[in-house]
């Protein structure tokens, strides 16, 4: 199986990731999924989700969190910025729920209409529009089945729309923070599976990210202080090993948690939910002629010297940039 890599963004250099559990995901996508479907559908299920999570990240560290620095920096886990205690990690799951001083270390664009990453990610754009040079309809996901039926309202405004997806890896910072200002006009899950987001598995399987379990949430940011960029859905895929989005809004910092439900207002750059450790993925829905995204971003998509699984497996080039959460993504189209 070919390499996969990414571009860091602000560099022009590609970078070769290690994917986690590689080996087993070939493995569970290819001869598992063919040959043992009973097998495919009990591993890729929530109690066996529940207890590899349980297995990996819920057991006490081997050694002192100290004898593990070094692997944690090989991963770029940057203790540094914790806003906890780093010394008071016991678990896996501890580091990877960890939060950061974000207000310092993600600075954020000031203009209200500017889009921001939603995660610590990797990053790719797309539109549903046919002559669009970022047409990738049905790569990823089905676009009619990713939110849910019944909520063909919904699917109506999206329609010819724009996205962005954003795939986080177990390593990263586990935090969502709101991409736009807006109020919620609409809050609900979608029952699904919980299959892997690692490349190999989106490729083998396709459209994995409308058959997992996620959150959609559905912003109205054409409101009094709002971004003006229309509607926007945020939607958080569930993948192995995540139980569950921890809904956890706040307004300042991190500080008075609560839950997402329509009505409330949402920060442009704040916290809104956690992942439970593992890697999912972010996909951001927007209304047609609404937004545009970065041209760096764009251009580091068609790049053809950087070897990506998608570029192999979707017949045109498509490479993820390496982005943080607060980042500059989009700006809205008046």
């Amino acid at each position: 199986m070919s390499r996969h890599q990414y571009v860091v963004r602000g560099q022009s250099r590609a970078v070769d990731e290690e994917l986690f559990g590689d080996w087993a995901v070939r493995f569970l996508y290819s001869r598992a999924r063919e040959n043992a479907p009973f097998l495919f559908r009990s591993l890729t299920g929530a109690r066996m989700s529940r207890m590899l999570s349980m297995l990996n990240f819920d057991l006490p560290l081997t050694a002192h969190l100290t004898g593990n620095r070094r692997f944690l920096k090989s991963c770029g886990v940057d203790l540094e910025e914790c806003l906890d205690d780093p010394s008071s990690f016991r678990t896996s799951r501890q580091i990877f729920e960890r939060r950061i001083r974000y207000w310092e270390t993600r600075p954020m664009p000031e203009d209200p209409a500017a889009i921001v990453s939603p995660s610590d990610s990797k990053m790719v754009a797309g539109s549903f529009r046919h002559g669009s040079t970022l047409f990738l309809k049905n790569k990823f996901f089905e676009f009619e089945e990713l939110l849910g039926n019944g909520r063909s309202q919904w699917l109506d405004r999206f329609e010819k729309g724009d996205f962005a997806i954003f795939r986080l890896t177990p390593e990263m910072y586990h935090y969502n923070h709101s991409p736009v200002e807006g109020e919620v006009v609409d809050f609900y899950e979608v029952t699904g599976h919980y299959h892997s987001c690692n490349p190999n598995a989106v490729v083998e399987l396709v459209t994995p990210y409308s058959k997992n379990k996620r959150v959609v949430t559905i912003i109205q940011t054409d409101v009094p202080g709002g971004s003006g960029v229309g509607l926007v859905a945020m939607i958080e895929v569930v993948a192995l090993m995540i139980g569950e989005v921890v809904q956890c809004c706040s307004q300042e910092r991190y500080e008075s948690p609560s839950p997402v439900t329509p009505g409330l207002t949402l920060r442009r750059g704040a916290p809104k939910s956690l992942y439970r450790p593992g890697s999912s993925t972010n996909i951001l829905l927007f209304e047609p002629n609404r937004v545009r995204f970065e041209e760096d971003i764009l251009a580091n998509m068609r790049r053809n010297d950087v070897e990506s699984r998608f570029t192999i497996a979707f017949g045109q080039p498509l490479v993820e940039t390496d982005v943080r959460v607060r980042s500059l993504i989009a700006q809205g189209i008046s």
